[in-house]
C-alpha cells in the first residue's frame, strides 16, 4: 500500500523579539535554520487536513441521524433499546470517530511533554548575544562612514522622545528586556495608520491585542486633526470585552458618574435604582421621591404586554394582492404555522401577533414575539426574516423592500407604539399619604392635582405631544438605561409616559400613577455584559437571564425603570408646585468650582498616578 507522508509544517515565526530585531537590523537572520521537530501527526496515512475533515462530518452526521431517531422512537413510545442495523452502525461509527478525535486533540499535549521547554530560553540568550555582537559591528559601521548624517538620526530620535513624553497615555510594552524595541514598534505602526499603508479599523486583527490598538488609533487620530485628547482616558478599560458588538475603533471611553436613588419599596421589594448622569439634582430629586413612596407604604406594578416588534415592508404588482397577504397573515388560522417558522430563530422567540397595514400596492407587516430576557431586536429580525422566506412559496410575487419599514416603530416617537405598544407595557401606582406630602414634598395634594392636569395633561396637549404627557420621565428612563447598558438611542419610545395624579381617601391623600405603554430593555446581551453595566444589574437583582422564567429578569427591569419614573414625577412635581424648582438647581447643579484649575489639577492627579 502506497502511504503517503503528511507535508511537514512550515517552521514557526521567530519569536516576537526576535522578528523586530531582525527588521532593525541588529541581527543577522540565521542562514541555514533547524529542521522541525518531528511531529506525531505524521503517522497518517492521508493529509491531516483530509483526515481531519471526514471525521468531523462523520461524528456530527451519525450524531444527528442518532437524535433524530431517537425523537421518533420517544414520539411512538419505542424502547429505545431496540436497534435496527442502521442505528447499530451509526453508533459503532460515531464510537469510532469520537476516539480518533480525542486521539488527535491529544497529540499537541504528547507534543508539548516531549519538546524540552527550556529550548526557548536558550533561544532567547542566543538572541541577546546576537544583538550585542551586531550592535558592536553597527558602532564601528558607523566610524568607518563618515558620509552618514548623523545629525538627521538625532533629530529624528529628539523628535520621537518628544511626540511620546507628550502622549503619556499611548500604551507601550514596559517589559524591561522588550521596552525600546516595542516602542519603535508602536511609533512605526502609528505613522503607518497616519499615512494611510494600514487601515486603522484593522489594528484589532494585525496586532492581537486590543488596548494597544486603541492607543495607537488615538494617537493616530491626535496627529491627524492636530488636536489634543488629553482629557479622554484610554487605560483602564477591558476593550476585548466591546469587541466586534459594543463600539468599534475605540479610541477611549467616556466617564458618567453613577448616583443612586432608594431604596424604592416596588411589590414589596427594595431596590436601590443605579443613574448614569450628569445632570445636578437627578438623582436628589428621584431619591426624594423614593422616600415618600417608601414612606407611604410602597407601590404596586403591573406588566401589561411583553412583545417586541419588527414590521418589514413588502410590495405587490397591485393593491388586491397586497390585501390577500393581508387577509392571509391576519387569519387566525395560520398563525399556529407561521409560529412555527417564525420560532425556527431562538428558543426564547415566540410569535404573538401580526398587524398589517397597506399603502397602496405596498404592506407593512408588524410582527409581535415575546424575546426572553434579551431586548430582542435581533431576534424577531431572525425570525421575520424566516417568514418571509417562507411566504415566498405562495407569494412569489412578493419584493421585500425593506426588513423593516418603520411600522416598528424602533428609535422614534410613533402614535403606533403609545397606542398598540413596544416592548414592556406598564403601569405603576402609588397612593402618598397627606403628612408625607406635606413634610417631605413640602406641598400639599391640592396643588398637585391641579398643577398636573395644567402642565402634563392640557399643556402637553396644547404642544402635541405625542407620549410626551409627563414631567420628565425621559431624564429617569435615559439614566437608567445608561447605567445598566440598554441602548440609550430607545430612550425615545421607551420614555412614552402619562402621568396621573387625582386625590382620593376623601381628598386627603395623592394617588399617583404612570402607565408606560413602550419600555424597551433587557439584562442579556448588547452593554448589559460590559463589567460596569452588568455590576448595576446585579445590584437590582436581574443580571442575566432568569433560570426561574424566562423574560422574568427583563420585566422585573421594566418595573423598576417605571417606578423611579413615578419617584421622579412626584418628587419634580412638588418642586415646581412649592416653587422650589429654580432655588434647588441653584443650590446642586450650579459649580463654584474654576474648571481650568480643576482641568490643570486632573491632569496632574492622572500623571502622578501613571
Amino acid at each position: 500500500m502506497d502511504l503517503r507522508r503528511r507535508r511537514p509544517k512550515p517552521p514557526p515565526p521567530p519569536p516576537r523579539r526576535l522578528a523586530a530585531a531582525q527588521n532593525y537590523n541588529l541581527i543577522d537572520p540565521p542562514s541555514n535554520p533547524p529542521p522541525p521537530p518531528p511531529k506525531a501527526s505524521d503517522v497518517f496515512p492521508l493529509p491531516l487536513r483530509l483526515t481531519n475533515t471526514v471525521f468531523f462530518s462523520l461524528f456530527f452526521l451519525v450524531a444527528y441521524y442518532l437524535l433524530h431517531r431517537w425523537r421518533d422512537k420517544i414520539r411512538h413510545s419505542i424502547p429505545l433499546h431496540v436497534l435496527s442495523l442502521s442505528e447499530l452502525a451509526a453508533i459503532v461509527a460515531l464510537v469510532a470517530s469520537f476516539i480518533y478525535l480525542l486521539g488527535f486533540f491529544g497529540i499537541d499535549f504528547v507534543q508539548s511533554i516531549i519538546i524540552s521547554p527550556n529550548h526557548h530560553h536558550e533561544d532567547e540568550e542566543d538572541i541577546v548575544r546576537a544583538v550585542n555582537v551586531r550592535s558592536h559591528r553597527f558602532d564601528r559601521s558607523l566610524q568607518n562612514k563618515p558620509d552618514l548624517d548623523l545629525r538627521a538620526v538625532d533629530d529624528r530620535s529628539r523628535r520621537f522622545d518628544r511626540s511620546h513624553q507628550k502622549q503619556p497615555d499611548l500604551e507601550l510594552d514596559t517589559g524591561d528586556r522588550g521596552q525600546e524595541m516595542s516602542v519603535l514598534e508602536d511609533e512605526a505602526m502609528v505613522e503607518a495608520v497616519v499615512d494611510g499603508s494600514v487601515a486603522s479599523h484593522s489594528l484589532e486583527s494585525k496586532l492581537g491585542d486590543c488596548g494597544r490598538a486603541a492607543a495607537i488609533r488615538r494617537e493616530a487620530v491626535q496627529r491627524i486633526s492636530r488636536r489634543s485628547m488629553e482629557g479622554l482616558p484610554v487605560r483602564g478599560f477591558d476593550y476585548e470585552s466591546i469587541l466586534g458588538q459594543c463600539c468599534e475603533m475605540p479610541i477611549g471611553y467616556v466617564q458618567i458618574p453613577v448616583g443612586i436613588a432608594g431604596p424604592l419599596l416596588l411589590d414589596d421589594f427594595e431596590y436601590y435604582v443605579p443613574m448614569a448622569t450628569t445632570e445636578g439634582c437627578l438623582v436628589a430629586s428621584t431619591n426624594r421621591g423614593c422616600k415618600a413612596i417608601y414612606a407611604s407604604g410602597g407601590a404596586s406594578s403591573f406588566v401589561l404586554k411583553d412583545a417586541m416588534t419588527r414590521a418589514p415592508v413588502v410590495r405587490f404588482g397591485t393593491a388586491k394582492r397586497a390585501c390577500q397577504l393581508k387577509f392571509f397573515l391576519e387569519d387566525p388560522a395560520n398563525l399556529e404555522t407561521l409560529s412555527i417558522v417564525f420560532n425556527k430563530s431562538s428558543r426564547f422567540a415566540k410569535l404573538q401577533g401580526i398587524q398589517c397595514s397597506p399603502a397602496g400596492r405596498n404592506l407593512y407587516v408588524r410582527f409581535s414575539c415575546s424575546t426572553g430576557d434579551a431586548m430582542g431586536m435581533n431576534m424577531v429580525s431572525k425570525g421575520v426574516q424566516n417568514v418571509l422566506d417562507f411566504l415566498m412559496t405562495d407569494f412569489p410575487d412578493m419584493d421585500v423592500i425593506g426588513i423593516s419599514g418603520n411600522f416598528c416603530s424602533d428609535k422614534k416617537p410613533a402614535a403606533v407604539n403609545w397606542i398598540e405598544g413596544r416592548g414592556k407595557s406598564v403601569v405603576c401606582e402609588a397612593v402618598i399619604k397627606e403628612d408625607v406630602v406635606k413634610k417631605v414634598l413640602k406641598t400639599d395634594v391640592a396643588s398637585l392635582v391641579e398643577l398636573n392636569m395644567l402642565k402634563n395633561l392640557a399643556g402637553s396637549a396644547v404642544a402635541g405631544a405625542l407620549g410626551g404627557f409627563n414631567a420628565h420621565a425621559s431624564n429617569i428612563v435615559s439614566a437608567i438605561f445608561i447605567a445598566t447598558g440598554q441602548d440609550p438611542a430607545q430612550n425615545i419610545e421607551s420614555s412614552h409616559c402619562i402621568t396621573m395624579m387625582e386625590p382620593t381617601n376623601g381628598g386627603k391623600d395623592l394617588h399617583i400613577s404612570v402607565s408606560m405603554p413602550s419600555i424597551e430593555v433587557g439584562t442579556v446581551g448588547g452593554g448589559t455584559q460590559l463589567a460596569a453595566q452588568a455590576a448595576c444589574l446585579n445590584l437590582l437583582g436581574v443580571k442575566g437571564a432568569s433560570k426561574e422564567s424566562a423574560g422574568s429578569n427583563s420585566r422585573v427591569l421594566a418595573t423598576v425603570v417605571a417606578g423611579a419614573v413615578l419617584a421622579g414625577e412626584l418628587s419634580l412635581m412638588s418642586a415646581i408646585a412649592a416653587g422650589q424648582l429654580v432655588k434647588s438647581h441653584m443650590k446642586y447643579n450650579r459649580s463654584s468650582r474654576d474648571i481650568s484649575q480643576c482641568g490643570i489639577q486632573d491632569a496632574e492627579t492622572r500623571k502622578a498616578r501613571d
